[in-house]
């Protein structure tokens, strides 16, 4: 690695650390302001924002004729998003869960994320497919923000939110909106050098697109959330923090993915060994939300700890696979008969004891 890479690489991480505090400290008083939830905030305006780097990686990707590195870009940064990012934040801080989040957004992400096994079964995700999951994001965004402005509305009447004056100070909104922007810009910014200098060293290293993209640049491209929901769980913004991951996977899959498809020549090729192995893996994350939210509505520290392993441990059977190493079988008959397996049983009997605990009451 060069000095100027390196140099880089730490200029980068400085720009997403200032732009994750402007994005938090605009977007938290965004919901004041506008009269929106810090949750609905969180779905939107931080989850869209911060997917910025894989909408432009994606589309320059599918114009550049690397449709693998376009659809590894939106599975590995989804399944970057709830392990590692989730993990991260829980970690810090243990994550309460807002009821609607579990019953309304998570099943949402659960749902968006088998579209891509089900539109590339075919191994082609078409054109028209793309426009349908484009469409599918700006029917979901239009349906959050009505909703949370409902959900504000209410809040406010019971005196538990944002009060009706908040809505009427247009300086005030316009100062946020500002301060969103130049976070965002910042954050763009980092993740882009970032990703650069780690693509060069993959590629020198003879990683294959679909490896760079599932690992490299879907790390490097999710740095903005990553930095935006440890910024907002250490500030007690932890709707925005929870609501960042969510929103973004349901963004990566409907807007990235949808728009790259749609405007890709040739629409988005599916690897066999993505419908195999990626896609699987991404719905499983996915699924695994739903039991941990639902104990308690509550992520503990102990349960973010877990997603940090399983990412570990998802990248270590990357890297074993890309290098063909030795012990791989051994590391996927331990993962799959042991590992797994436990962690399913562990859920479930949580999920259970909660589900009693909720009877009593």
């Amino acid at each position: 690695m060069t000095g100027s890479t390196l140099l880089l690489f730490v200029a980068g991480l400085a720009l997403l650390v200032a732009g994750a505090e402007l994005l938090v400290r605009g977007a938290s008083r965004l919901a004041a302001a506008a009269g929106i939830t810090p949750l609905v905030v969180g779905l939107t305006v931080v989850a869209y924002g911060t997917s910025a780097p894989e909408m432009a990686v994606s589309l320059g990707a599918v114009l550049k004729g690397q449709p693998d590195l376009a659809l590894g870009n939106v599975v590995g940064s989804n399944i970057f998003n709830v392990l590692f990012i989730l993990g991260v934040s829980a970690a810090i801080t243990p994550l309460v869960v807002q009821r609607r989040l579990v019953w309304n957004d998570v099943p949402v992400m659960i749902g968006v994320c088998l579209l891509p096994a089900v539109l590339g079964w075919d191994g082609l995700i078409s054109r028209l497919d793309g426009a349908l999951l484009a469409a599918g994001a700006i029917g979901y965004t239009v349906w959050l923000i009505r909703a949370g402005r409902r959900e504000a509305r209410a809040d406010a009447e019971a005196g538990a939110g944002p009060a009706a004056a908040g809505r009427s100070q247009g300086a005030a909104l316009a100062l946020q909106v500002l301060l969103i922007l130049a976070g965002l810009a910042l954050l763009v910014l980092g993740a882009r050098w970032l990703v650069g200098g780690a693509v060069a060293i993959a590629r020198w290293a003879g990683l294959s697109e679909l490896i760079i993209g599932l690992t490299i640049v879907a790390a490097g491209t999710s740095m903005p959330e990553v930095a935006a929901s440890i910024a907002a769980a250490l500030k007690g913004e932890r709707d925005i923090a929870v609501g960042n991951v969510v929103g973004s996977n349901v963004f990566n899959i409907l807007a990235v993915l949808g728009f790259s498809a749609a405007l890709s020549p040739a629409g988005i090729a599916v690897a066999p060994s993505a419908l195999a192995f990626d896609i699987p893996v991404m719905i499983a994350v996915a699924l695994a939300c739903l039991p941990i939210f639902f104990t308690g509505h509550l992520v503990a520290r102990w349960e973010g700890a877990l997603f940090l392993a399983y990412y570990a441990a998802y990248t270590a059977f990357l890297v074993l696979d890309a290098v063909e190493h030795d012990h791989l079988e051994t590391f996927s008959a331990v993962m799959a008969w042991f590992v797994l397996p436990l962690t399913v049983v562990t859920l479930a009997v949580l999920a259970a004891r909660a589900g009693r605990r909720a009877g009593t009451r």
